[in-house]
C-alpha cells in the first residue's frame, strides 16, 4: 500500500501541472475515439437498420456474425491488419504499418461491430405494431427507418457510448499496428503498458487516473441519457 500511495502522490502533479507528453497523448486518444466511433456510425448504423428492420436471405447468420464479432479478440484483429500492412503484402503499398493511420483503421474497425450489432438489437426490440402501423399508413422505408431511429435512440446511443468506450481503452491492436512509439501514436492505454514496461510507475498511473476519468464520464452520460431518453417520442396507434 505504501508503493501505491507514493506512486499516487507523484502522478498527480503530472495531471494538475501539465505535463506535455501527457496532454499530447490525451489530444490523440480523444482524436482516434472520436474519429474511428464517427467513421464507424456512419458505416455500422445503416447496416445495423437493416439487420433489424429489412428480411432478406442470410439477415439471420448476418446477425449472428455481428453479435460474434463483438467478442473477437482484438490482438487477433491486430495481427490479422499487420499482415495485411507490412511490405509485400497486399496493403503494403500504402505504407501504414506503425503509423497514425493504422491507429485510427484498427480503431474503426474494432468499433464497428458495437454499432452494428448493439443498434440492431435496439431497433429489433421496438414493439412491433409501431413499425407495422407506420408501413399500413403508407411511410416509405426511409420514414420507417427514421421512426425505428427516434424510437431507438436510447439503445443507439448506448451502441456508440459503446464503441467509444472501447477506442479509448484498446491497447493490442493499436500497440501492433501503430509501434506505441513515444510520442507519436500512443493512445492513454497504449501509453500506460508503455509507462509499467519502463518501470514508470508514476508516469503510468497518471495516464491511467485520466483514461478512468474518461471512461466514467461516459458511462455517467449514458446513464443520464437513459433516465431523461422519455421526451416527445413519435407514435402510431397499433392495429388490433
Amino acid at each position: 500500500m505504501h508503493l501505491i500511495w507514493e506512486e499516487l502522490r507523484a502522478a498527480m502533479p503530472l495531471i494538475w501541472h501539465g505535463n506535455p507528453n501527457l496532454f499530447s497523448i490525451i489530444w490523440f486518444t480523444v482524436q482516434v475515439a472520436a474519429v474511428a466511433t464517427a467513421i464507424a456510425t456512419l458505416i455500422g448504423l445503416p447496416v445495423g437498420l437493416a439487420l433489424g428492420l429489412e428480411r432478406f436471405p442470410g439477415r439471420h447468420l448476418l446477425r449472428s456474425l455481428a453479435n460474434a464479432s463483438l467478442a473477437l479478440p482484438p490482438v487477433l484483429v491486430g495481427a490479422i491488419l499487420y499482415l495485411l500492412m507490412v511490405p509485400r503484402a497486399p496493403l503494403g503499398s500504402l505504407q501504414l504499418i506503425w503509423t497514425r493511420q493504422a491507429v485510427f483503421i484498427a480503431q474503426t474497425i474494432l468499433a464497428l461491430p458495437y454499432i452494428v450489432a448493439l443498434s440492431a438489437a435496439a431497433v429489433q426490440a421496438l414493439p412491433p405494431g409501431l413499425l407495422a402501423q407506420a408501413r399500413l399508413l403508407g411511410a416509405a422505408r426511409r420514414h420507417v427507418w427514421a421512426l425505428a431511429l427516434r424510437e431507438a435512440r436510447i439503445g443507439v446511443l448506448a451502441a456508440v457510448i459503446a464503441a467509444l468506450g472501447t477506442s479509448l481503452s484498446e491497447v493490442a491492436a493499436v500497440t501492433i499496428l501503430g509501434g506505441n512509439i513515444y510520442g507519436h501514436d500512443q493512445t492513454l492505454a497504449s501509453a500506460t503498458l508503455y509507462e509499467v514496461d519502463g518501470a514508470h510507475y508514476a508516469d503510468a498511473v497518471a495516464i491511467a487516473i485520466v483514461l478512468i476519468v474518461l471512461i466514467l464520464v461516459l458511462m455517467c452520460g449514458l446513464g443520464v441519457l437513459q433516465q431523461h431518453g422519455n421526451g416527445i417520442r413519435l407514435r402510431f396507434r397499433t392495429s388490433t
